[in-house]
């Protein structure tokens, strides 16, 4: 029956917080210091707030000493001090000339003293004549040397001021102290129970308080301090019970009558007293413990309500620090100060001030952890001392200073001995407001003055702050500090430590970002599709074949997973960087596959000059014959073709080295690191400088390839500035000047890089023949540029020399045919291990494909004629052809020179996106710049090396020049 009395008595204090927290509760408080409060005004413990005095009082004097008189001066278990320095201002005091009457520690009832006895007794409680004068206390003084006696030995009051024995009947009440150097107003609770100083049977004494045995007694173990609170509103026993709750990690059992539970029992018999500050979980007189007194609030605490202020990396409130503020308690309930949690307040790793700062700087990610020893944490933290933390802010319309209280998640508390804080869900969480760092005293057995056979640290503590979504403003929810507890068996101090950390972390919901992203990917892999579907059938048309076969599919899944790769890098730009390596690695080698299988002869145009006599073999007559052709000018150009074949429009090894040096290799300026890199922490610093000393925040992967990523593109776009507008224009354009090369040699180039589509270069002389003297090849180009001959353009009068080609089947056919006798040994003919039937058919025909080819160019074969046009502008951009080559073959007018396709030159973007996505993730994995740059820096001269040798090879097959020739 007791039990459902006391649920129903929860249910009905716990309507109000429900009803209060429904609306979006706010947890803002005014800030004042006790300094604050004005003359008439005291500093209220419990409420943090200022309280008026009563008539013919003003606040208690700064710094001033007492005796007993000020309840937030007592000790409130065993009196060891002559006298104990006040908190200034948490306490009224009566003006000069009054007695109090009552006193409820905070607030008093004062009385006038009559005129004959007009000074006050140094507790203030009675009045007193005095001879020797007042002070300007209203209290009596002495000469110098002379003590100050106002009771007798046995606490009886004296009518004027003696040194007498402390009197513990009558009015007085009186007994002295430890040292039996001063008479005392003895505890109030002896006063009301047995009318003296002495708490005799059948009274019950405990911690330092007078019980009786027979009154309305709260359930078995009750602490002296919470009975003291609520006989006679003691703050301070109400603030240490609070504190031995929180040593208690504030843990609930309505089976236990432990120190939160006897809290809870307070709490629930005071709800007359009202709330503080609107805040229904804070009673008027007590501490806020907690956030209700079972779970299921936490997300309406975090999440409801957002922090009234903002804040922004730009303008004046640029690194704008986040005004943590703690109300700080001995452990004894005594108010200390208000403090704000800069210097290291809560972080027990020892470091410079500036870094300990860092960690309060909005918009850093700050971790610190170290190892302390016990030695030391018994010897800094001998005495515990309790934090309620708020966050300071300020409201510009009224220009007041608030405080909003911050809640702490206790990853030790217990409710009904489960750990219902150490779970992901925030609906079983029960939030609590104060924490300590160290518990030296818990664990003292026998005698305080021993050392503690356990101590209890908090050994992780985390600031978590939250971004509020949808918000351009600065705007988070309320802080939440989450501290996990640690107990310490102390054997040997000097030996034994403890890990401790200390971090602050921000976060954010990413749902949104996640649905923006879906759609994104949504709608653009659909383009992607499609984008992919045109390459495919681009491809089908270019290489001849109307089926849909296995190799089609095969076709449309490497496009495909290009242009998805695309997409990829285009939305996520990080995020999604290990999908986005493999399709665009897929990509890459795709295109390093096409380029190492191209098709490519070369069409000598040079016809013979004159007749030679031949010696018939196996016959002893001699026939006259053509002369033969040079072959030197088909080497030369096949040569210069391998050359091309990897340059490329950046400097690779410049690349890796100016990304490296921004990035990786600082430079000191007045002792200031500078680099790009210091972009990649996580802080809200936007400075490249960073002091040696300053705090240095751990590393965001995002930023970290964000700032690579972008230094890598910037450098590369300006190096291909440079390539294109000074380098090709005023040194040399090697693409340009292969064409220009061709044409001097008289040498065409017939590309096929798909079954029906391809490139060629027009390289026939306009002089008719090349394989002449120096005279006349100088004569040749004077006149060429005084426009003394034709033009070199496969069209009469036109100068286009590079063109796309689309072929016929019947076109490629009879390529083929002739391909197939040129190839037919897999590799060129080797002269001095070949057969000389298989070296004469080679040779035959690779005459024969020269003569094909020829008099293809020439519109010779009618059946297998072509025409020359210009590509649509549609076509241009989707990088297909419309028309199908059916009967006759087309060549499409490039003036672009897009035959470097199949070199790396024409690649530039892939290569580029491929290198710098491989120094990304070589980063990523090691965190390490220098590594990853020389890694890439191997892993693109090994592809080179590959593109270089397969290329070569395919290049000796396909053409039949003989590999040794290819220097």
């Amino acid at each position: 029956m007791a039990t459902l009395r006391r649920w129903l008595c929860v249910m009905l204090v716990l309507l109000p917080f429900w009803a209060d927290m429904s609306d979006g509760q706010s947890f803002s408080l005014p800030f004042r210091q006790p300094q604050a409060c004005e003359g008439t005004q005291y500093f209220d413990i419990a409420r943090l707030a200022c309280g008026q005095c009563g008539a013919f009082q003003r606040k208690g004097a700064l710094g001033e000493t007492t005796t007993q008189a000020d309840p937030l001066c007592f000790s409130q278990f065993v009196t060891t001090e002559i006298s104990i320095l006040c908190i200034p201002g948490t306490s009224c005091a009566c003006l000069p000339g009054f007695r109090v009457v009552s006193d409820n520690g905070g607030s008093r009832i004062c009385e006038k003293c009559p005129d004959a006895m007009s000074g006050v007794t140094q507790d203030g409680w009675d009045c007193i004549a005095c001879p020797k004068g007042l002070t300007a206390e209203g209290t009596c003084k002495c000469p110098i040397g002379e003590i100050l006696v106002e009771r007798d030995t046995n606490g009886s009051l004296f009518k004027t001021a003696l040194c007498v024995q402390c009197d513990g009947k009558g009015q007085s009440f009186a007994a002295s102290n430890v040292l039996s150097n001063m008479c005392l107003r003895c505890e109030p609770t002896f006063i009301s129970v047995s009318k003296s100083c002495n708490c005799s049977q059948p009274n019950i004494l405990t911690g330092g308080l007078c019980f009786r045995s027979g009154g309305n007694f709260p359930p078995t173990g009750i602490a002296t301090v919470r009975f003291g609170k609520l006989l006679y509103s003691n703050l301070t026993s109400c603030q240490a019970l609070g504190n031995m709750c929180a040593m208690n990690m504030n843990s609930l059992s309505f089976a236990s009558t432990d120190a939160c539970g006897l809290f809870q029992y307070v709490y629930t018999n005071t709800a007359g007293l009202g709330t503080v500050h609107s805040i229904s979980f804070w009673r008027q007189n007590l501490p806020w413990l907690y956030y209700g007194d079972q779970p299921g609030l936490a997300s309406q605490v975090l999440d409801t309500a957002e922090f009234p202020t903002s804040f922004t990396f730009k303008g004046t409130k640029k690194n704008l620090k986040l005004q943590f503020i703690a109300a700080s308690y001995d452990v004894k309930g005594n108010f200390l100060k208000w403090q704000y949690l800069e210097d290291g307040v809560l972080q027990l790793c020892p470091d410079t001030v500036t870094r300990l700062n860092a960690a309060y700087v909005f918009g850093t990610t700050y971790q610190q952890k170290c190892t302390v020893s016990v030695s030391k944490i018994l010897k800094d933290y001998s005495h515990p001392v309790f934090y309620d933390v708020f966050l300071e802010y300020y409201d510009a319309e009224d220009g007041q200073q608030y405080l909003w209280a911050v809640p702490v998640l206790n990853l030790n508390l217990q409710y009904n001995e489960m750990l219902v804080n150490q779970g992901s869900n925030m609906n079983s969480w029960l939030l609590t407001r104060r924490i300590f760092l160290v518990d030296t005293l818990s664990g003292r057995e026998n005698d305080l003055g021993n050392q503690p056979r356990i101590i209890r640290v908090a050994s992780e503590i985390t600031i978590s702050i939250r971004l509020v979504p949808d918000t351009q403003r600065g705007a988070i929810y309320p802080p939440l500090i989450t501290v996990a507890y640690s107990d310490v068996l102390v054997q040997n101090p000097s030996t034994e430590n403890v890990v401790v950390s200390f971090s602050v972390n921000y976060e954010m919901s990413q749902s949104e970002a996640h649905i923006q992203t879906d759609i994104a990917l949504g709608v653009l892999g659909g383009l992607a599709v499609l984008w992919a579907l045109l390459k495919t059938a681009g491809w089908k048309r270019r290489i001849g074949s109307p089926m849909i076969d296995l190799q089609t599919v095969l076709k449309f899944l490497l496009f495909y997973a290009g242009d998805l790769a695309n997409v990829f890098f285009i939305i996520t730009v990080g995020t999604g960087i290990y999908w986005l390596v493999f399709f665009k690695a897929l990509q890459f080698l795709h295109m390093l596959a096409s380029q190492l299988t191209i098709d490519i002869f070369f069409i000598d145009w040079e016809r013979p000059k004159g007749k030679v006599l031949k010696a018939l073999e196996g016959e002893n007559g001699i026939k006259s014959t053509s002369a033969p052709v040079s072959i030197w000018r088909t080497y030369f150009i096949a040569n210069e073709w391998n050359e091309i074949q990897t340059i490329r429009k950046i400097n690779p090894l410049f690349q890796v080295l100016a990304v490296l040096f921004f990035l990786e290799l600082f430079f000191k300026l007045s002792f200031q690191i500078v680099g790009f890199s210091n972009l990649a922490l996580m802080d809200s610093s936007s400075s490249l400088t960073r002091s040696p000393e300053s705090y240095k925040a751990p590393w965001s992967s995002i930023l970290r390839f964000g700032v690579s990523a972008v230094l890598w593109l910037v450098i590369a776009i300006i190096q291909m500035i440079y390539f294109s507008v000074f380098y090709e224009r005023f040194v040399e354009d090697k693409i340009r000047q292969f064409v220009d090369l061709c044409c001097m040699s008289n040498i065409s180039v017939f590309l096929l890089s798909h079954r029906c589509f391809g490139y060629y270069i027009h390289g026939r002389s306009v002089h008719g023949h090349s394989d002449t003297n120096m005279e006349e090849m100088n004569m040749n180009l004077k006149r060429e540029a005084e426009n003394l001959c034709s033009q070199r353009g496969l069209l009469p009068n036109t100068d286009g020399q590079t063109f796309q080609i689309s072929i016929s089947s019947k076109m490629r056919q009879q390529y083929d045919r002739i391909h197939e006798t040129l190839t037919r040994k897999h590799g060129p003919v080797r002269l001095l291990n070949s057969s000389t039937t298989t070296f004469e058919q080679s040779t035959k025909a690779y005459h024969t494909m020269n003569k094909f080819l020829g008099s293809f160019i020439d519109h010779v074969h009618k059946e297998m004629d072509y025409i020359v046009k210009d590509k649509l502008l549609l076509e241009r951009i989707l990088g297909m052809e419309f028309m199908e080559p059916m009967e006759k073959s087309i060549f499409y007018n490039d003036e672009g020179h897009s035959f470097s396709d199949v070199l790396y030159y024409g690649n530039e973007a892939t290569l580029l996106i491929f290198d710098m996505l491989f120094f990304a993730v070589v980063d990523l994995a090691t965190q390490n710049f220098v590594l990853a740059a020389v890694l890439t820096y191997l892993q693109q001269e090994i592809f080179r090396f590959i593109r270089n040798a397969v290329g070569q090879k395919n290049l000796a097959s396909k053409t039949l020049v003989d590999e040794r020739f290819l220097i």
